[in-house]
C-alpha cells in the first residue's frame, strides 16, 4: 500500500516555514555574517544618512492584484524564498542574503510592488534561471545613491506612508539650497533586516533615490 499524504498539513507547514523565514534571523545582520549589498556614506545628518550603493544584482518578484505592503512582501517573498532553495534551472541552494526589499512604485493602476533580493556576489553576473512560474525577474542596478532613514518596530501598512513623509521633510530641510533631488519623489523601498521575535532593537529602513547631491551621484 503507498504511503499518503496530508497534503492540507504539508500546506500548512509549508506557509509556515515561508513566514519563518521571512522573519528568522536568517535575515538578520545580527548574529551572523549575511553578505549585504556594498556602500558608503557620502552625505549624513542625524535622521537620515546618504549612500552610494556600488552596482549590483537582485531577483526580483512582481506582485499583482494588492494595496498591501506586508501581504505583497509575504506573496514575493514567497517565491524568491523558493528560488533560493533550489527552483532555479541549476538546483542551486543560494544563501540567503540581507536585507529584504520591497520596493514601492505608483502607477496609473494604483501601486506596483516589488519585492527583491540581493544576489551574492558569486551570481552577480550569470545568476541561476528561476523556473518560469515563479515569474521572477534579474535586476541588475547600476551604481547609484540612495537616501536612507532608519525606524525601529515592524513595518506595517499603517506606518511605512509615514516614514516616507518624515524622510522627505528631512531631505527637504536638510538639502535645502543643494543640487540633490528625488529621482522619483512617489517612489520608494522599505528595507526590512529582523527577526520577528527581536521585540526591541528592531531596523528598518525607508530608501528614496537621490541624484545630483556630490559629484558621485
Amino acid at each position: 500500500m503507498g504511503q499518503t499524504t496530508n497534503h492540507p498539513v504539508m500546506e500548512r507547514l509549508f506557509i509556515l516555514i515561508i513566514i519563518c523565514y521571512l522573519c528568522g534571523s536568517a535575515v538578520e545582520l545580527s548574529g551572523q555574517a549575511v553578505e549585504s549589498p556594498q556602500y558608503r556614506v557620502v552625505h549624513s545628518e542625524s535622521d537620515f544618512e546618504v549612500r552610494l550603493y556600488r552596482e549590483s544584482s537582485r531577483m526580483s518578484a512582481q506582485v499583482l492584484e494588492t494595496t498591501s505592503f506586508e501581504k505583497a512582501t509575504k506573496d514575493g517573498f514567497h517565491r524568491l524564498y523558493q528560488y533560493i532553495h533550489g527552483d532555479n534551472l541549476n538546483s542551486s541552494q543560494i544563501t540567503i542574503t540581507a536585507p529584504v526589499l520591497t520596493s514601492i512604485i505608483p502607477s496609473v493602476h494604483g501601486q506596483e510592488y516589488y519585492v527583491k533580493l540581493y544576489l551574492p556576489a558569486k551570481y552577480e553576473r550569470t545568476p541561476p534561471q528561476p523556473f518560469p512560474e515563479l515569474n521572477l525577474q534579474f535586476d541588475k542596478r547600476r551604481s547609484r545613491c540612495i537616501a536612507a532613514r532608519k525606524f525601529p518596530g515592524f513595518a506595517k501598512d499603517d506606518d511605512i506612508n509615514e516614514e516616507l513623509d518624515t524622510l522627505v521633510s528631512s531631505l527637504k530641510k536638510h538639502l535645502n539650497g543643494k543640487p540633490g533631488i528625488l529621482k522619483e519623489k512617489s517612489a520608494y523601498a522599505i528595507a526590512q533586516y529582523n527577526a520577528l521575535h527581536h521585540v526591541s532593537g528592531r531596523l528598518n529602513e525607508v530608501w528614496m533615490d537621490l541624484s545630483g547631491l556630490t559629484i558621485d551621484c
